[in-house]
């Protein structure tokens, strides 16, 4: 059984050492996919990714929002899942109302109105946004 358990020992460091090399060569390729990005961005833009990089929405708010919304816990990598998921959601909204403030020709911070104008764009680009309707058809599981 021990050389078994050998001949296992040497496959595994070397599938690391591919991982470890592939890992490495993907975050090296992202930093310059970045740094390409970034050199292109206009002031103005690059002061706003640098806030939206910057800011995170609170991971114990949205795990107590997702309990509350499904009546029981949830892990904290979900919650993280989900912070991450809504942070993009917030910055299309954002830019969608950026867009609306322009079309409209107004200057200055977003209003609730260019915020709502934008979630209703949203709305008809993508579908139903928020909880589905109830299904009302058979229920998987009853006792």
């Amino acid at each position: 059984m021990e050389e078994d358990g050998d001949g296992e020992d040497e496959i595994l460091p070397a599938m690391a050492d591919d991982d470890y090399s592939a890992q490495q060569s993907f975050n090296t390729q992202s930093k310059d996919n970045l740094k390409v990005l970034m050199d292109n961005l206009s002031p103005e833009q690059y002061d706003r990714f640098e806030a939206y990089r910057r800011h995170a929405l609170p991971k114990q708010a949205v795990r107590k929002v997702i309990q509350q919304s499904l009546g029981q816990q949830v892990s904290q990598p979900v919650a993280q899942i989900v912070a991450g998921f809504s942070k993009v959601f917030v910055g299309e909204i954002v830019e969608k109302a950026r867009a609306v403030q322009k079309r409209r020709g107004e200057i200055g911070p977003l209003t609730p109105d260019h915020l709502r104008e934008a979630y209703r764009m949203y709305q008809a680009e993508t579908g139903r946004v928020g909880a589905a309707r109830p299904i009302r058809a058979k229920r998987l599981f009853t006792k």
